[in-house]
C-alpha cells in the first residue's frame, strides 16, 4: 500500500508532466480550478488549485474532502503511484470505476486530452 509520502510525490510528478506538456495536453491543463484528491485506502485528501498547468497541493486533511472542489479525485494510493508511473491507464481505470472523477461537464470536457 503506498504512504501519504509516496501519493505526495505522485502527485508533484504528475504536475511536474502537465508543465512540460505541449499542444492539446498542456491546453488542457492550462485553467484555474481548484482540486480535490481523495487517497481512499489511506482516507487522505489532498487539496488544492489546478492553475497555469500545475497541480499545487495546498493541503492534506484526514479523510473525505471538506469543501466541494471543481475537480474531485478519488482513488487508491496504488492507483494514483501506478497512473503517474505509467502502469495504469487513467481512462481504462476510470471507466472500470477504480478511479472516480467528478467535474462540471465543461470541464470535464477540457480534462478529456489528458486521458
Amino acid at each position: 500500500m503506498a504512504t501519504i509520502t509516496e501519493c505526495r510525490s505522485a502527485l508533484d510528478r504528475l504536475s511536474d508532466n502537465l508543465a512540460r506538456a505541449d499542444g492539446e495536453v498542456r491546453g488542457a491543463a492550462a485553467f484555474d480550478r481548484t482540486l480535490s484528491c481523495h487517497i481512499t485506502d489511506l482516507d487522505t485528501t489532498f487539496t488544492g488549485r489546478l492553475a497555469d498547468g500545475r497541480i499545487e497541493v495546498q493541503d492534506t486533511v484526514a479523510g473525505p474532502p471538506r469543501s466541494k472542489a471543481q475537480i474531485r479525485l478519488a482513488m487508491t494510493g496504488d492507483d494514483l503511484v501506478a497512473m503517474v508511473g505509467g502502469e495504469l491507464n487513467f481512462a481504462k481505470a476510470w471507466a472500470s470505476g477504480r478511479v472516480k472523477l467528478e467535474a462540471g461537464f465543461r470541464d470535464l470536457l477540457r480534462l478529456r486530452s489528458l486521458l
